[in-house]
């Protein structure tokens, strides 16, 4: 089913979010251990005016450690850009949030969605579900105590037996977020099984503030099919962006122009991995080229010999090492099929 003229009229607008207007509809979701800078900076060559976030900084490290952590780097001119923060107490939360808007933040996001037991087991992420009265303290405080809109992240609830989704993004509205972006999954689920969209399309209904819907957005269509049956206000791409960094522009332009850009190429894909490398390096030195190791992984798929070459790269420990390899694989591809790569 498309979309009809009235919603694609309504994501061809800019995205208000409390004092803040943004250009796109289509946001880069926080990833822990891969939206940082370098990651960043591919996905905005695609997407100029996404909203995209920085891998969720830890409210009580920030407290004690009392030092700056390299996660919330930010480039010089790369609006617009949030930072996700995580914890369970308000105070820690205000301080955070404080200094994240002093690095640059145009948006503070609060995690209440992570389902990883060491955020959980503290009180932070999706265990916020099963504390709606600690969640609301937490956004009623960051709200007064920043100028740029607060956002929340979260999912349909602790599991199947616990699905409060609608009551608690009533009170997080009440309290003060600006925007609610839904993972259509419990925190049970993990990332395991398909993403509900239907309760999005619930949660939408019911609040006042932009619904970005999240889960499963791995292409246009998929992006498509959410904002037809949920009638959100945009979509989150996640686990779709790994080896991908395209994904968020594409969706974007599709949804401006009704165009189809063409897909990446084999070739392609290795020469954007390469890059990755490159940045990786220039901002964290050996061990970016040890964090590229996963991210090759994501590019290198889907061509003859892809997975002796993702085994080799898993193994890279210089930037000269990787791009050899992928030299020989890009040259291969282009010798094989010159007009298929």
């Amino acid at each position: 089913m498309p979309l009809s003229a009235a919603q694609l009229a309504h994501l061809q607008t800019p995205l208000t979010i409390g004092n803040r207007t943004f250009g796109s509809r289509v946001l880069q979701s926080p990833l822990a251990g891969i939206t940082d800078r370098s990651f960043r900076r591919l996905v905005r060559t695609h997407a100029a005016q996404s909203l995209m976030y920085t891998e969720m900084v830890s409210a009580s490290g920030l407290h004690y450690s009392r030092s700056i952590p390299a996660i919330m780097d930010i480039d010089a001119g790369e609006t617009p850009v949030g930072i996700q923060l995580f914890d369970c107490r308000p105070d820690f939360l205000v301080e955070a949030a404080r200094i994240a808007v002093d690095q640059g933040a145009d948006v503070i996001d609060i995690n209440m969605g992570c389902p990883v037991n060491k955020i959980t087991k503290n009180g932070g992420g999706s265990s916020l579900l099963r504390d709606p009265q600690t969640a609301s303290q937490i956004v009623e405080a960051v709200a007064k105590a920043v100028s740029v809109p607060v956002t929340v992240k979260t999912r349909l609830g602790w599991n199947d037996a616990e699905i409060n989704i609608l009551e608690f993004a009533q009170r997080m509205q009440e309290s003060g977020a600006q925007l609610l972006t839904v993972h259509g999954r419990t925190r049970a689920q993990a990332f395991e099984g398909a993403a509900r969209w239907e309760w999005i399309a619930q949660v939408k209904e019911h609040l006042q503030i932009p619904v970005i819907a999240n889960g499963d957005i791995f292409s246009i269509d998929a992006a498509i099919r959410c904002l037809t049956l949920t009638g959100a206000d945009g979509v989150m791409c996640a686990r779709g962006s790994l080896g991908a960094p395209h994904l968020v522009g594409h969706i974007d332009h599709f949804l401006r122009t009704g165009e189809r850009l063409p897909e990446p190429t084999n070739v392609d894909r290795l020469r954007r991995a390469q890059e990755h490398l490159h940045l990786l390096f220039e901002f964290k030195g050996t061990l970016g080229v040890r964090q590229a190791r996963k991210h090759m992984g994501w590019y290198v798929r889907e061509f003859p010999g892809a997975a002796v070459l993702r085994a080799q790269l898993m193994r890279i420990e210089t930037v000269a090492m990787g791009d050899q390899l992928l030299e020989l694989a890009i040259s291969q591809l282009l010798e094989a099929e010159p007009l298929l790569v």
